[in-house]
């Protein structure tokens, strides 16, 4: 995080000094005196603003640039002497309200957080997205109406037809995605009036011939995800077998792709049982079969093998295969 610190008085100097060393590498401290000018150049660029000064001060500087919740740096409204510490602006997404209670344990002030779901002890539905690495697949702004109903009535539905461990106290878990308020899911298609998100627990197991393209390997995993409902977005990884390590088709799809390539030897996948076998792999490679091992091991919780969703499927010079790994889901 990128934290610019400001003062308007010598006072406000010294703590914004104490400030810049206590809280290191990530603070930034502007030494001349802040303008409503310099506010507003650093609201643009910065991750968070901590403003010794007055909140009106801050208020009429930012208050015309503020956009909305998920692009606006947080803002923390600090006193010279450091007795109240408030979370202005962005006490969520962007951290206000971590950042508030950081600084307040620095000056030993008091964190003034205002958010409600905070105040009332309820689950910050767009925080625990972001604690569980969960993508957002719906119009954000029922995002804010599932929260108020959380705020509102304490509890809300949760539908998910993921392996999940837990979920926060006040997420009601229903059978049903119809009654569900929130949805979790690696499915392609959505329920409609739902706030749905999906994990990234997906691990597509691939095995493939020598010199197969990133562009083939891309389809073949594209049309695996489209025959059987799954979201390309939930994928988390991709595994093979160790022999394949240097495969520059499949290195350059996970790299393109931002995931993870799991290799695993062909001991290791000989030792799954219940897979598709094939004796094309075994006279190639030495193994049983490549992308359903691969997959499971990868997807892996401990030392139980994922689940499969998706067996063995067979394209021209590439074999696909899906397992998930179960969600543990943080409160």
């Amino acid at each position: 995080m990128k934290i610019s610190i400001f003062s308007v008085s010598s006072g406000g100097g010294m703590l914004a000094a104490h400030l810049t060393a206590a809280l290191g590498d990530e603070a930034c401290r502007h030494p001349e005196k802040a303008t409503l000018e310099i506010l507003r150049q650093a609201f643009v660029c910065a991750d968070a603003l901590v403003c010794i000064m007055a909140a009106g001060i801050v208020v009429r500087a930012i208050g015309p640039i503020c956009r909305d919740k998920w692009v606006d740096p947080c803002v923390i409204v600090v006193d010279e002497r450091g007795e109240y510490v408030i979370s202005l602006l962005s006490g969520h997404h962007g951290g206000g309200n971590d950042l508030a209670r950081r600084i307040a344990a620095i000056t030993g002030g008091q964190a003034v957080i205002t958010t409600a779901s905070d105040v009332l002890g309820r689950t910050a539905v767009d925080l625990w997205a972001e604690r569980n690495g969960l993508l957002v697949r719906s119009q954000r702004k029922k995002l804010t109406t599932v929260a108020a109903r959380l705020v509102n009535h304490g509890v809300i539905n949760f539908f998910s037809n993921c392996r999940c461990t837990e979920v926060p106290k006040d997420f009601h878990v229903v059978d049903n995605p119809a009654e569900a308020d929130i949805v979790l899911t690696c499915n392609e298609h959505l329920p409609a009036g739902a706030l749905c998100f999906s994990p990234r627990n997906l691990v597509v197991g691939i095995g493939c011939n020598r010199g197969t393209s990133v562009e083939e390997i891309g389809a073949a995993v594209t049309q695996t995800c489209r025959q059987h409902d799954l979201h390309e977005g939930s994928i988390g990884g991709v595994a093979t077998i160790d022999a394949k390590i240097g495969e520059e088709g499949l290195v350059r799809f996970a790299a393109r792709n931002g995931l993870p390539l799991h290799c695993f030897s062909k001991e290791r996948l000989n030792r799954i049982p219940g897979i598709s076998e094939s004796v094309h792999a075994l006279a190639a490679v030495g193994a049983k079969g490549v992308a359903e091992p691969a997959a499971m091991l990868a997807a892996a919780s401990g030392e139980v093998p994922g689940q499969l969703i998706v067996g063995k499927m067979k394209w021209s010079n590439v074999t696909t295969a899906v397992a998930v790994r179960k969600i543990e889901c943080m409160g």
